[in-house]
């Protein structure tokens, strides 16, 4: 009994049963152009005298496939076979086809491929030689060790026209099996995923496309955001932020500082925060940085919605500060809105300009200030710490005993000692605020003919030098006279 061979559809689809081994071994660069020389056993239609199926019944061939890379999966193949034997009418077969050839796995090291084409084949035996059409197909499997060398093995059917018995030219199937060796060429390293890194080199397959990767091919994140490089079009976004589907922070309240750091969540539009996202009140007055139209509201104060001080009365200082609530208009007030009450001096400073003292006394031909001097002094200063803005002349006059240049050197010490009284006792009232002068008798306020007009004139004054910051401030301000 003979042996039949196997269909070669079958032989095809049991190569081809070897595609999920092909596909979980895609490492290998996909080449461009390719070339398998090698050999096979062929069994020739029964009409050239075989017993077609007859496993006995084989002959040698020789040949080799060129093949060039078209796509990703497909390539355009030429193939060319050989075998002659003498045994048997001397035939010769030479036949050669292009073929379109599909690789579902071009990058595994174990890939199956179908292939299938047409071309002419010459069959010749010793009565004469025929040529004619030729197609083939069929499939195989191409064991790949490297970018560059592999085995080929397929089986195919390739038919072509035979006379029967009869004389009548048929189709015939024509059966072959070749084993090759593969030599690629060409070609890129495959990529699965897109991100330039080959397969085999790259550490983590299925890298979104378009997201940038490092050496290994794995995708690149600056910030940690969890959106990758490439794809996050905020780069640089703070630690701990939250961020959208883009890589860009989410600001709910838009204050500046993202979700996931903001510790305020809903700020007012418009106010300013701190780095946190909580807003910034720097006066303490209740209403936000941004938001208050009056900084540097003074502590205590009340204010309106806008972050204003309220002033019921009008008199300069802010209701929660002032202890006297509806002071008259125009009233001077102190620091906490209580009208200033003005003794006889100051009402004379005001209306004159000037402070005249006659109750200043010294050790005799002295500068040396006499203690009883000093309340009336005291006086005084209170009066030119309120009125800072003032710049007074501390002038020394005498009577007209002794010479006059003995007296006008007297009348400056004093008026000099004066001057350092006030400084020391009054660290508010500025040096710049005061000078010292001495007159001597030069300007006598009565005739020196007797001891009380002498006493007169034995004087100091506190003089206004600016008298027009004097004259506005008379004429919109009113006091309360002291009672």
């Amino acid at each position: 009994m003979r042996t039949r061979l196997p269909n070669v559809g079958v032989v095809a689809a049991m190569l081809l049963a070897v595609a999920p081994v092909a596909a979980s071994a895609g490492d290998l660069t996909v080449p461009a152009v390719w070339f398998t020389p090698g050999g096979g056993v062929a069994w020739p239609p029964a009409e050239l005298g075989y017993g077609q199926g007859d496993v006995s019944e084989r002959e040698v061939t020789f040949g080799g496939i060129v093949g060039v890379r078209v796509a990703a999966g497909f390539a355009l193949e030429g193939r060319g076979h050989f075998l002659s034997t003498e045994e048997l009418n001397d035939l010769e077969i030479l036949h050669g086809e292009g073929n379109l050839t599909w690789f579902p796995w071009p990058d595994s090291r174990l890939s199956p491929f179908a292939t299938a084409g047409g071309g002419v084949a010459r069959v010749g035996v010793d009565s004469g030689d025929e040529n004619g059409f030729a197609w083939n197909a069929g499939g195989g499997v191409l064991l790949r060790f490297d970018d560059r060398f592999g085995i080929r093995v397929d089986a195919r059917s390739v038919s072509y026209e035979v006379a029967d018995a009869l004389g009548r030219e048929e189709l015939r199937p024509h059966t072959e099996i070749f084993v090759g060796l593969n030599f690629s060429f060409g070609g890129t390293p495959a990529d699965a995923d897109g991100d330039g890194i080959p397969n085999r080199d790259d550490l983590c397959a299925d890298t979104p496309l378009g997201a940038r990767v490092d050496a290994t091919g794995c995708p690149l994140d600056g910030d940690a955001d969890g959106v990758y490089e490439g794809l996050d079009r905020c780069p640089g976004t703070p630690e701990g932020a939250r961020v959208d589907e883009l890589g860009c922070p989410v600001d709910t309240d838009a204050d500046g500082v993202p979700d996931g750091i903001d510790r305020c969540d809903d700020t007012a539009a418009g106010a300013q925060v701190d780095a946190e996202g909580c807003p910034v009140d720097s006066d303490g007055d209740g209403v936000f940085d941004g938001l208050d139209r009056c900084g540097a509201t003074p502590s205590g104060c009340a204010v309106d919605p806008i972050g204003c001080p309220s002033d019921s009365d009008g008199d300069g200082v802010c209701d929660g500060i002032d202890r006297c609530d509806g002071t008259p208009p125009d009233v001077r007030v102190d620091q906490e809105g209580c009208p200033i009450e003005v003794t006889e001096k100051e009402v004379e400073l005001l209306e004159t300009g000037m402070i005249r003292l006659e109750d200043v006394n010294f050790d005799f031909n002295s500068a040396m200030l006499r203690p009883e001097s000093f309340p009336a002094l005291d006086e005084v200063g209170d009066i030119l710490v309120r009125w800072s803005e003032l710049r007074i002349e501390i002038g020394g006059h005498t009577d007209s005993q002794g010479s006059d240049a003995y007296n006008r050197k007297l009348s400056e010490e004093r008026a000099q000692a004066v001057l350092d009284y006030l400084i020391a006792k009054f660290p508010k009232l500025e040096g710049p605020q005061l000078t010292a002068a001495g007159y001597g008798e030069s300007a006598p306020v009565a005739p020196n003919d007797t001891a009380l007009n002498r006493a007169k004139n034995r004087r100091v004054e506190f003089k206004v030098l600016n008298t027009e910051a004097l004259r506005r401030e008379t004429e919109k301000t009113k006091f309360a006279p002291r009672e």
